[in-house]
């Protein structure tokens, strides 16, 4: 495996049967941590560029069952389960309050989580997602996304049972008619311009149901924040540290 920037400390954690590689930059830092939630087969070593750059504050992250690190599980799972899972790791490492940031996959999953555990989220960030897993035109519009293209669809550390769960986990899944709830949670939005999996109008379905949300669409495609990562973490950093309420960046 090759080696994960910025030199987090790796431990596995046991939960529910499940054996899962975790990440921690600057453990124990003080203030609110931040988790973060990969997209599909996208593991440790592919966050760590931006993850390394988001200084300040403690911020994880772990590869989910069959990628990285995380062998497969045994049974399919369902969102709010893996939501719960990874709840459990929030609480086994003493985070009782945290920021959640999703990319893609992840984004959908850290709707569930803000929205299965009311109170445990301070900020949100949804990068590249969707309130609507499987929605028209998502997966044939990955033909021409920029950063897919150039990826050459290659997801090197997941197993294909290790897809296949992630799939089938948030197959039909929508968080629709549950954002309403999230109105007293500041949330970000950030959608890539040229983005042909998860098109900015995803975005805007999302800040549009979050009262108060706000949407940035920035430069890159699918992959933005990997591709454009120290603009991102500066970002996400700038819209973490802020007091009160949410404001759109200049």
């Amino acid at each position: 495996m090759s080696r994960i920037s910025g030199r987090p400390a790796i431990t596995t954690q046991n939960v529910y049967g499940l054996s899962l590689r975790v990440a921690r930059w600057r453990e124990g830092a003080p203030g609110t941590p931040l988790l973060f939630l990969n997209g599909i087969g996208a593991d440790i070593v592919a966050a760590a560029p931006l993850l390394a750059q988001i200084h300040g504050r403690e911020v994880w992250t772990l590869d989910m069952p069959g990628v990285g690190g995380s062998p497969d599980a045994l049974l399919p799972y369902g969102a709010p389960t893996i939501a719960a899972v990874v709840m459990e790791i929030a609480d086994r490492l003493g985070h009782k309050s945290l920021d959640l940031a999703g990319f893609s996959w992840g984004g959908a999953l850290a709707q569930q989580i803000a929205i299965q555990f009311p109170g445990r989220v301070r900020r949100l960030v949804l990068m590249a997602t969707t309130p609507v897993m499987g929605a028209p035109g998502i997966g044939w519009a990955a033909m021409f996304d920029d950063d897919m293209v150039a990826s050459g669809l290659k997801i090197q550390t997941a197993t294909p049972l290790g897809i296949a769960y992630q799939t089938a986990a948030m197959t039909g899944w929508s968080s629709v008619g549950f954002l309403s709830g999230l109105k007293n949670l500041p949330t970000l939005v950030l959608a890539g311009e040229r983005d042909g999996v998860m098109p900015a109008c995803f975005g805007q379905m999302l800040a549009d149901q979050i009262d108060g949300a706000v949407l940035d669409v920035v430069p890159g495609s699918h992959l933005f924040p990997f591709t454009h990562a120290a603009a991102v973490a500066a970002r996400i950093s700038q819209f973490l540290d802020q007091p009160g309420a949410v404001q759109a960046a200049a």
